[in-house]
């Protein structure tokens, strides 16, 4: 018979998120706003564009640039709608002349759980979004400045919601982190600056840190999986705030070689961001990344990647959450055109993670559009964290995201989980999910 282990507080409400000497932020600042001849030049010839180095970006498939273009590409959907297309290609259009990006979608998600400690066992939940880019400065090269956004309204359809779920039923892990009932929130405002045609890009103003920290191409929990254990940081990095003041600098360092630093508030509140000067510059008290990667080719960047991260976190006055770091490590192939395996893990010292040591390993399959996901995932709840020592867990998800039209997507879902740590009356559980998403 397991412990009944009394679930904290903290942890119930952990959807909402929540040294390195000050001389690093200031060296970060100063390179940000470094001169850079190519920034501050106007659209160039075509023949100048001809000659840019194009690198791939370093940041994850759901930041709000790659958003952006993964929406405009074509999808070979199930149903073709040309009135989509035309839109599509009046955007672009507005772009051009503008500089000005918009894209909007809404997300819908339900799970449904085969048992649970108390009387909801049933979630639903909403999230819209409307996100983009306004290119200022550069507008038609590789080295462009501009600013970058992304608002949300969070909403509930049931008393519960998918974040909370988890631990309703007595799993020591996250369901899914991102569906709440927070209201509106403000997830990205911040300048984007590239510099030596796209070999260095900055970030400074309110951020997101799971744009960049412990990546891969299955990341985005918006359309691949839904289980943090399969997400970034595979559940053992601790704060990971949004809409966190901070700057965050990657750079290749060779054609196959990048790095990644940054540097943000511990005590970031994405419903309120202003409040973020004040933590930021008055306690400092912060998160910060370091990650080195090395890829096989630059058109595979995120499918053929090998990467460690370093992440440290200080005590966070506004969420309580101690102290803490760790390191996580991924490997990621591209096998046949088709096939994605990968393998991933980390490890934490405190820092309020949910779980101390975790391995995942897992598949993608792509057909066109539509993509197979399979993963399995061992994890050690954070004894810190949780306030005892709990049995490990086990966890395998499989998704199927079926691109329906070309901005609708489908992705039904099954999570089994087996020994949840906090359910002692339980060695098994399945959970059933199917999420929407609708974009423009």
């Amino acid at each position: 018979m397991k412990q009944k282990i009394q679930i904290p507080e903290t942890i119930k409400s952990l959807n909402s998120k929540g040294n390195v000497h000050r001389i690093v932020l200031s060296g970060m600042l100063l390179f940000f706003i470094g001169n850079n001849s190519d920034v501050f030049g106007q659209v160039k010839t075509e023949q100048d564009t001809l000659k840019i180095d194009q690198r791939p970006s370093l940041v994850a498939p759901s930041d709000a640039n790659n958003q952006l273009k993964s929406d405009s590409e074509d999808k070979n959907a199930t149903v073709a709608l040309d009135f989509i297309d035309r839109t599509v290609a009046a955007k672009e259009a507005f772009y051009q002349k503008t500089g000005f990006k918009i894209g909007f979608d809404y997300n819908s998600l339900y799970m449904g759980a085969t048992e649970s400690l108390g009387n909801n066992n049933h979630t639903a939940s909403g999230i819209a979004r409307v996100y983009g880019r306004w290119d200022l400065i550069g507008r038609g090269t590789n080295s462009t400045g501009g600013l970058v956004y992304k608002i949300e309204h969070r909403h509930a359809y049931t008393e519960l919601t998918p974040s909370q779920l988890g631990f309703e039923i007595g799993y020591a892990g996250s369901l899914h982190p991102l569906y709440s009932d927070q209201g509106f929130r403000t997830t990205n405002l911040y300048w984007r600056q590239s510099f030596s045609k796209g070999k260095i890009v900055a970030y400074a103003g309110f951020l997101d840190s799971s744009d960049w920290t412990d990546v891969y191409a299955l990341a985005s929990p918006w359309e691949s999986f839904n289980n943090l254990a399969f997400s970034v940081g595979s559940a053992t990095i601790g704060g990971l705030p949004d809409g966190t003041l901070g700057v965050m600098a990657s750079a290749w360092l060779t054609d196959k070689v990048y790095a990644i630093a940054s540097i943000t508030d511990a005590n970031a509140r994405a419903t309120d961001i202003f409040k973020g000067f004040d933590t930021f510059f008055n306690d400092f008290q912060t998160f910060k990344t370091v990650e080195l990667g090395v890829i096989k080719s630059k058109e595979t960047a995120f499918v053929n990647n090998f990467h460690l991260t370093f992440w440290q976190i200080d005590e966070s006055n506004y969420y309580g959450s101690p102290s803490g770091w760790g390191i996580n490590a991924a490997a990621t192939v591209f096998v046949g055109g088709k096939y994605e395996p990968f393998l991933r893990g980390g490890w934490a010292k405190d820092g309020g993670s949910l779980y101390q040591t975790s391995v995942s390993a897992g598949l993608g399959y792509y057909m066109g559009s539509n993509v197979l996901g399979i993963g399995l995932n061992w994890g050690q709840p954070n004894e810190t964290t949780f306030g005892g020592k709990l049995d490990d867990q086990y966890t395998s998800e499989i998704f199927f995201r079926w691109q329906v039209a070309h901005q609708f997507q489908l992705s039904p879902s099954v999570q089994l989980v087996a020994n949840p740590a906090l359910n002692p009356n339980s060695d098994f559980i399945g959970v059933f999910g199917l999420r929407s998403r609708i974009f423009l």
